[in-house]
């Protein structure tokens, strides 16, 4: 009769069970109760490891069944916590990291990342013929741990057989494009960078992972080429600052043309500004003689109707008489005159031709 394969298989089990787990012999009198605590405690503990694996919360989990049903790969995630497996090779539970992953692709170990993976630097050749070391991160996680355990596998291998293969021929291909030249220029190189995360995304993502980030860090040529460069460079530096002295001597002449056609215009301007204000002067005096003129013509005219009117005024009835009164006033300051009062040379005192004839100050017959 044969034996049942299943049957052989819990038999191994058992006889597995009390090989790992067989209590050593104690001498000690327990209570039953006591006894039953200890040995339930104890049957957790072995159930836990034997049946329970726990996930961490920066991985996730990969269940394989070996014998059993659906058999393989499964396709179920485990995140974190516990998940059941069955012992002795039946199932068995792989982990890979969740989080983000790091490639240092370096010569000098001690300036990379402490907990990254390490590799040494790409050695690429330049599309004039020279050959550079590159330094270079490359930042990375697992996005499909189910595509990368069945196409890659488990454990390392998705740095050993994933992105480690791939790195340096992408940036063979991407930054070999530039000449020696062309790596001392900052946004090129970071353009050809991010084309090589493009290749490297484009074999990559079909193997359950994903580039985040290229960072070129350093690069390095031979020391007869460095050489070369920095010479080149310091040439190239002398013609630069030549041109920029030129270009500053022109805007330094362009300048002082400008502040002397400013001082120019300025000095214009101010004495436009003078002789607008002399204009202002010379036409306020003249207001002012204008006006001063004008009030003196108002004044004398004045002066002069004034002096008509008392003239007109002296014409009208009894001016003779008032005259005749003004010539006894002028009289009194004579002590004694005689004068012959009747004929033709008679004076009358209110004759006032005749007293201005007789004293010769009008002649005969004109008033």
């Amino acid at each position: 009769m044969d034996n049942n394969p299943i049957d052989e298989k819990l038999l191994l089990f058992g006889n597995e069970l009390k090989r790992r787990f067989k209590a050593p012999q104690i001498n000690l009198k327990l209570g039953s109760g006591l006894k039953f605590v200890i040995a339930g405690i104890v049957l957790v503990i072995i159930c836990y490891n034997l049946f329970f694996v726990y996930v961490r919360p920066n991985e996730y989990g990969i269940k394989v069944v070996r014998i059993g049903i659906n058999p393989g790969v499964q396709k179920e995630v485990y995140h974190a916590g516990l998940a059941f497996v069955l012992p002795f090779g039946l199932q068995q539970m792989f982990r890979l990291p969740k989080g983000i992953q790091v490639l240092e692709l370096t010569n000098f170990p001690e300036t990379a990342a402490r907990a990254a993976r390490k590799d040494r630097a790409a050695h690429i050749q330049t599309s004039d013929g020279f050959f550079v070391d590159l330094d270079v991160s490359m930042i990375y996680h697992i996005k499909d741990p189910y595509l990368v355990f069945t196409t890659i596998g488990p454990g390392n291998l998705f740095e050993d057989n994933g992105i480690i293969p791939k790195a340096e021929p992408a940036l063979k291909e991407t930054l070999g494009k530039l000449t020696t030249e062309e790596f001392y220029n900052s946004p090129l190189r970071v353009e050809k960078a991010e084309e090589a995360k493009k290749t490297l995304n484009n074999e990559l993502n079909l193997k359950g992972i994903e580039v985040d980030q290229v960072l070129v860090r350093y690069f390095k040529y031979s020391p007869e080429i460095q050489k070369n460069i920095e010479e080149k460079k310091l040439q190239d530096q002398m013609v630069f600052t030549n041109q920029s002295a030129a270009r500053a001597a022109k805007e330094e002449a362009q300048l002082k043309k400008i502040v002397q056609e400013g001082k120019v215009i300025s000095a214009v301007e101010l004495e436009k500004g003078k002789a607008y204000v002399t204009r202002k002067i010379a036409e306020k005096d003249l207001y002012v003689r204008r006006m001063k003129a004008g009030a003196d013509l108002l004044v004398k005219l004045a002066e002069a109707e004034r002096v008509r009117l008392k003239n007109e005024a002296l014409k009208g009835v009894g001016s003779e008489r008032m005259v005749g009164l003004k010539m006894a006033d002028a009289y009194k300051g004579l002590d004694v005159i005689i004068l012959p009062s009747d004929g033709p040379v008679g004076v009358n005192p209110l004759n006032l031709n005749n007293a201005l004839q007789l004293f010769d100050v009008r002649k005969g017959g004109v008033r």
